[in-house]
């Protein structure tokens, strides 16, 4: 995720990290020479292009400027409520933390439930990421990573043996019934945090309607130079351009944004989230926050 305070107006069109402006530089390279190839066609045939007029172009660009629209909402909602559900993570977590203090009494069996929390979040991330963050998460746990490897879906593995720990307590007389449906209700909270991250993470957006946009988009940058050329002459290869940008340039951000999880510079910083939820539990433990393992670099948080 990029995050860096709004540069000035004389920058702002220059910036590039967090810009979606490289991924669809070779579009808009395509369709500036394409259309400087129809200019210089129409002028060296001296072809009459006047009867092709910009009408039909203004409503179908309507039409396709909607539907952009709904696909970008679409995508932005689900980034949203994916940082929605981190959020409730980190809400849990220290609610977390805080019943465990107040319930457990022995420290060594806080500790290794808050540790495993921890380990939760990394191995989800890393679930989400199709990443390997088992080296991350077993800093935290030890062994009780190990255990949890050989799973499907490591992170569910691991809730499990969580609840398994709460459950020795409650037969060993070490917290009452009333307290183990407290710390229960705490888990149930991250296997619906979970299950709302797999459900936007194994659900795509529909495929037909990234084709529609697709080809709808290439069929008007490829037809608009026609209805152009006659009253622009090479001005037209600005105006192709500066369309091109805008249709491509919401289609790739809105790509983006359907895959929250992912490391792309506007994807949620995972990373950054899994460390909120390290310091509170330390802070929770009376120890001192681990500190970040790397700087901040040019804006971007992983």
């Amino acid at each position: 995720m990029i995050v860096r305070p709004r540069p000035g107006r004389g920058r702002l069109l220059f910036v590039l990290q967090g810009s979606i402006l490289p991924r669809i530089m070779p579009h808009l390279a395509g369709f500036a020479l394409y259309a400087a190839v129809v200019v210089a066609a129409t002028r060296a045939f001296n072809l009459q292009l006047a009867a092709f007029n910009a009408a039909p172009f203004a409503l179908l660009g309507v039409a396709l400027s909607l539907y952009l629209g709904f696909r970008n909402n679409a995508a932005y909602d689900r980034w949203w409520e994916a940082r929605k559900l981190w959020g409730q993570l980190i809400i849990d977590i220290r609610n977390l933390a805080r019943a465990v203090d107040a319930i457990v009494t022995d420290t060594a069996g806080q500790r290794a439930l808050l540790m495993e929390a921890l380990a939760f979040c990394h191995l989800l991330r890393g679930q989400l990421r199709k990443i390997d963050t088992a080296e991350d998460a077993r800093k935290f746990a030890g062994a009780s990573v190990d255990a949890v490897l050989h799973s499907l879906n490591r992170s569910n593995a691991l809730l499990n043996r969580m609840g398994e720990r709460i459950a020795v307590l409650k037969r060993a007389g070490q917290i009452s019934d009333i307290d183990y449906r407290i710390l229960d209700e705490r888990l149930c909270g991250f296997s619906v945090m979970q299950a709302g991250c797999e459900r936007i993470s194994n659900t795509p957006v529909p495929f037909a309607y990234t084709l529609l946009l697709q080809r709808a988009a290439f069929a008007f940058c490829l037809l608009l130079p026609f209805s152009l050329v006659s009253g622009a002459g090479w001005v037209t290869v600005l105006f192709t351009v500066l369309i091109a940008y805008c249709f491509f340039g919401l289609d790739a951000l809105s790509q983006e944004l359907e895959d929250p999880f992912g490391s792309e510079a506007n994807d949620l910083a995972l990373d950054a989230l899994c460390r909120v939820c390290e310091i509170s539990v330390y802070e929770a433990l009376g120890e001192p926050p681990p500190q970040l393992p790397t700087p901040v670099n040019d804006y971007y948080f992983s």
